[in-house]
């Protein structure tokens, strides 16, 4: 993969909102350049932009994450959602998300325009690639609960897509954006061949499922098995009133 590729893939989805916006959503930064996703974004114009998780890549490898972050935020409303990876920050996490001008959603929404903006923890908090973990934990699902009745338009930010079967789907979210799955990894015949939390053949790699699930192939590598036919990518995402 060249450092100079980085793949803008626009979606346009309808919502019962009273004009129209248009996100850059933004995942698994891993120690990615900055510059290139910033000239892209600024490229963009977006409304917002939507973080979807691990922009940390470890305990050691962390400040290019919070310089994306903060200089993100001075030139657009920023979200922040929290990833696996994040949770290995050595500080206060929160702390330091909000220090960079960001908001940061953790089991939390905000009031964006006419559209709630909710952020689902992960609940993975020791990680293989494909699935060695010490224990998954189960995200804050009454918190969910509570954000799927909010009024209005809901998009929800999850970092893991498997979430959304086992979790989100019963819940009447509008939009539930993710990433985590890094496209597959090798994408041969347009499918992704093996994702973290998903194994080999992963269900939710790339694109629209049902919908209302919008999987981006996320932009860094977290792992040392390289990244083939599948360039890093962020989304541009159109809510389109239907008002």
């Amino acid at each position: 993969m060249k450092k100079n590729q980085l793949t803008l893939t626009e979606f346009r989805i309808p919502a019962a909102i009273e004009r129209d916006i248009y996100f850059a959503f933004v995942s698994d930064l891993h120690c990615f350049a900055n510059d290139l996703i910033l000239a892209l974004l600024r490229d963009m114009k977006p409304d917002a932009v939507l973080m979807g998780g691990d922009f940390v890549q470890d305990e050691e490898q962390y400040e290019d994450g919070f310089s994306f972050l903060e200089r993100s935020a001075r030139l657009f409303p920023t979200f922040c959602s929290i990833g696996n990876h994040d949770l290995r920050f050595p500080g206060d996490l929160l702390a330091s998300i909000k220090a960079t001008g960001a908001v940061a959603l953790d089991n939390a929404s905000v009031a964006y325009q006419d559209v709630w903006i909710g952020g689902l923890s992960s609940a993975l908090y020791e990680q293989g690639f494909i699935r060695r973990h010490l224990q998954e934990q189960i995200p804050d699902l009454e918190w969910l609960e509570s954000f799927s009745k909010l009024p209005g338009f809901k998009l929800l930010l999850c970092h893991h897509p498997e979430y959304y079967d086992r979790y989100v789907r019963p819940f009447p979210v509008n939009l539930v954006l993710s990433g985590h799955a890094h496209g597959g990894q090798w994408r041969f015949f347009n499918r992704g061949m093996l994702a973290p939390g998903q194994g080999l053949f992963p269900k939710y790699t790339d694109g629209l499922y049902e919908n209302r699930l919008l999987v981006s192939k996320g932009i860094g590598n977290a792992v040392f098995v390289p990244r083939i036919n599948n360039p890093p990518e962020v989304l541009g995402i159109h809510l389109e009133s239907n008002k």
